[in-house]
């Protein structure tokens, strides 16, 4: 029986390496283009005067200078205006909220309308842009007929940062995009920090009009893009767009991952989702047989558990070091990590799914539907 069951829960471990095989990055024009289409960055911003001198700094270190950068300055009680003004950007105050909209689909569609690229790149504040990373999106852009979302390369600095690694991992995952099926299998959704798209298609699609009142509006947005037959695709950030997020401290991290974690969730189609479950409880198998191993002085099943505990170590080192700067001893310790993520999913589903609402920067987000 112990036999049976580390077989089982070794099957599980290679279900990574299906969801999350191949991550695809923006490339340049190797040939170089002569001309490139007016482009327009739109930029929602909320009390952003921490980050967005590092996007701005990101944006005068390009080859490739954006048309128009628009700021969308929406509430903000700090410098955002001011900094977006001094570094030459279009701001523009958000008017208040319309019945059934959403702060970010708001700010998103009054930044589109007052565009003039033919090219929109819609982009996070705490985002930044790498080495020539504009220029290679929108090379990515002209070679694709579709849309295109970037998951930014997550750069991290304090160790509390560390506890983001299994949310990136798994967010990847479950978008279906990075399988071993690659192109032949449809993202279920867009990445929200960097979405880039004609403007033509956002307008004649509906663009956030179609989400305004969505939490989850980048999966949501890729599902209506979808339905449109407008193709769309994902890509992983590095080397082209990076972002440190929840700089701010763990309870950052813990209310913005609470915020729509649950709902990303319940929108990942069942055979991913399952498939996810198992490898995440082969992982916690792999501690709880191996301390019970050590326990009963096993020295067969202690040998087979911490095999299967160093390979879940490597393989979530090998997965994490493509999605950001987590370290070594996030994938030595990750049942320390795996626990946290359990947590916080959990909270994310309780307040989600049970008291209706979210708690983001100091506002209180309702999910409760409007009575007809």
């Amino acid at each position: 029986m112990d036999i049976i069951n580390f077989a089982i829960h070794a099957v599980f471990w290679p279900l990574a390496f299906i969801f999350l095989f191949r991550i695809p990055r923006c490339r340049s024009n190797k040939m170089g283009n002569s001309s490139y289409p007016s482009v327009s960055v739109i930029i929602p911003a909320r009390n952003e005067e921490k980050v967005l001198p590092v996007l701005f700094t990101s944006l005068r270190d390009q080859s490739f200078t954006p048309d128009e950068i628009i700021v969308v300055v929406n509430q903000s009680r700090d410098k955002t205006r001011d900094i977006a003004e001094k570094e030459g950007a279009h701001t523009i105050p958000s008017a208040p909220l319309p019945a059934g909209w959403l702060g970010k689909p708001w700010a998103c569609y009054q930044g589109a309308k007052a565009a003039r690229g033919e090219i929109l790149i819609f982009l996070d504040a705490d985002a930044f842009f790498e080495k020539d990373g504009l220029k290679k999106l929108l090379d990515e852009s002209l070679r694709k007929d579709g849309i295109i979302s970037i998951q930014p390369y997550h750069k991290t600095k304090k160790l509390y940062e560390q506890f983001s690694a299994f949310f990136n991992l798994i967010e990847m995952a479950a978008m279906g995009a990075f399988t071993i099926a690659g192109r032949h299998a449809s993202p279920i959704g867009l990445f929200g920090p960097c979405i880039i798209m004609r403007r033509e298609t956002y307008f004649n699609k509906g663009g956030h009009r179609e989400v305004s009142g969505e939490i989850v509006e980048d999966l949501v947005l890729g599902e209506s893009f979808k339905r449109g037959a407008v193709p769309i695709y994902c890509y992983g950030g590095k080397g082209t767009v990076s972002f440190r997020m929840y700089s701010n401290g763990i309870k950052e991290l813990i209310d913005g991952w609470s915020k729509n974690f649950a709902l990303g969730a319940a929108k990942t189609p069942l055979p991913m989702r399952l498939a996810i479950i198992a490898w995440i409880g082969g992982g916690i198998g792999s501690v709880i047989y191996l301390t019970e191993a050590i326990l009963n002085m096993n020295t067969f099943l202690i040998i087979s558990w911490a095999s299967l505990y160093v390979g879940y170590a490597i393989q979530i080192y090998w997965m994490t070091l493509r999605l950001g700067t987590f370290r070594f001893y996030t994938a030595l310790f990750y049942p320390v990590f795996l626990l946290f993520f359990i947590g916080v999913f959990l909270r994310s589903f309780f307040f989600v799914f049970i008291k209706k609402k979210v708690m983001w920067k100091g506002s209180t987000i309702s999910l409760k539907k409007p009575e007809k």
